[in-house]
């Protein structure tokens, strides 16, 4: 299928692409060149008594938008602007297609910015998304409930920040991985990269000393921190509890259960974790085979009761949805694993396959289909999960969104009551400044509240990395201080 757009606003081009992508995927997408094409539409504007109007056409249907009245601020007029041309390509598609996407006009990441917003000017959220962005009534309720968990939890102190600390090293890929992680292998980069890791903590620690700030959350994820020795992993959370003193969540992914025995889950205890994840993806054996895990069911079931006995009481579980080969069957046999093990929290994913994931080179290039589940299967599962988890308790607490998502749905973190994770909270809905170390982490920084987050990549390869810890540590400098 080819898509061909024609429009005279080429600074829209990006967003029309992402409206497109709503209901065509990652169908072929041309821009005001002509051609064969399956679907063709035509944005037009013109102005009428001082407003501009925007225009889309496709066939026999046409939706005209009014919006972005001249003297007002330039800024604002723009979104607005932006947002008509959006909304009139949308609804056009969706009349031409007979689609509705669940999430309806909305293309970012974070949904419940809209949510927020509504709130904040005194309208109804829950109406303003269905009634302006065509969202779905569950969905906008979805956020309705992750607003009641995030109630006090949402906007940190001022003087106070969240730190992530990658550890880029895993047992083996999964498939559907695009992380800037790799195979553990012999294990030679391990020690150059805890020594440089270290340093790093180090150098951040003076910046936020230097500042007057405080540590709220730390975070260690990866790759899976508990790929490497347990001797090192605990160099570095010591490292970085003498850095960050007073932090009062301490997560450790210790994801994957072919990483996880009794002497690393006693040490991560003794070392002042608070908070661990034990990740099944799947309860379903030939599934985790075909997605590249190392270790069965019966042996997430075995590390998470390790993780019990070891004192855990605050201990997280991953599950996708829709993953390769797999039926809603399956993945409610996967549910139904999962509480009945009764973890504090269940974050939900539906896959996303990344361009840099092997499973999107298996499928896009080598034409390898995979048995991949169905949009409308996709949403089935999703919703057996919100109602399962919801029924036994957990409530939503973040969301959000990718791109290439099966059926154009959304990530959910659940959790009990009380439990959620403070650091998840405040990265996904950007209300915490992230100070990240590691390779491949992106500090980000907030600024006035205003909205303005400013960020600090680190260098994604691991060799690189070591040879410019130093750098990376001044990138931050330069920005926290900016």
């Amino acid at each position: 299928m080819t898509i061909r757009i024609f429009t005279p606003e080429t600074g829209f081009l990006q967003d029309l692409a992402d409206v497109a992508r709503l209901f065509f995927g990652g169908a072929p997408i041309f821009f005001n060149e002509e051609g064969e094409a399956d679907v063709r539409v035509e944005h037009s504007v013109s102005r009428q008594n001082g407003n501009w109007c925007d225009q889309v056409s496709g066939g026999p249907v046409s939706v005209f938008r009014v919006q972005g009245r001249d003297g007002e601020d330039e800024l604002e007029k723009k979104r607005l602007r932006k947002r008509a041309v959006k909304l009139a390509l949308y609804e056009t598609l969706k009349r031409l297609t007979g689609v509705r996407p669940p999430w309806g006009s909305l293309t970012g990441i974070r949904p419940s910015r809209l949510y927020y917003e509504a709130l904040e000017e005194g309208l109804d959220p829950v109406r303003t998304l269905v009634d302006v962005f065509d969202v779905t009534e569950g969905r906008a309720k979805l956020l309705d409930d992750m607003h009641a968990m995030q109630n006090g939890l949402r906007t940190p102190p001022k003087d106070s920040f969240d730190a992530y600390i990658g550890i880029p090293f895993c047992k083996t890929r999964c498939a559907y991985c695009s992380f800037s992680a790799g195979e553990i292998g012999d294990g030679h980069l391990v020690a150059p990269y805890v020594r440089a890791l270290k340093r790093e903590i180090a150098l951040s620690a003076q910046i936020v000393n230097e500042k007057g700030l405080r540590a709220r959350a730390v975070y260690f994820g990866g790759g899976t921190p508990t790929a490497i020795p347990r001797e090192a992993l605990e160099e570095l959370i010591s490292a970085a509890r003498e850095a960050f003193p007073g932090a009062v969540e301490w997560t450790v992914e210790a994801g994957r259960p072919d990483t996880i025995d009794m002497p690393m889950l006693q040490m991560l205890k003794r070392s002042g974790t608070t908070r661990i994840s034990v990740n099944p993806q799947s309860f379903n054996d030939d599934t985790l085979r075909r997605i590249g895990r190392a270790h069965t069911a019966q042996e997430t079931i075995a590390a998470y009761r390790l993780a019990r006995e070891a004192g855990f009481d605050d201990i997280n579980m991953d599950l996708i949805a829709a993953l390769p080969g797999e039926t809603l069957a399956d993945f409610a046999r996967t549910l139904e694993t999962t509480v009945s093990l009764a973890p504090e929290s269940v974050t939900v994913h539906a896959l996303a396959i990344k361009r840099s994931s092997r499973l999107h080179e298996q499928m896009h290039v080598q034409g390898g289909g995979h048995g991949l589940t169905p949009a409308g299967e996709a949403e089935k599962m999703t919703a057996l999960a919100r109602e399962t988890l919801m029924g036994g308790g957990w409530k939503p607490y973040y969301l959000y969104r990718q791109k290439y998502m099966a059926g154009n749905l959304e990530n959910v973190g659940y959790a009990k009551p009380g439990l959620a994770c403070l650091y998840n909270i405040g990265n996904m809905e950007e209300t915490a400044s992230v100070l990240a170390m590691g390779a491949g982490a992106i500090t980000k920084w907030l600024f006035d509240r205003a909205r303005r987050i400013e960020r600090a990549p680190n260098v994604k390869n691991i060799e690189a990395y070591i040879d410019r810890v130093d750098e990376m540590a001044a990138r931050k400098r330069a920005l926290i201080f900016s």
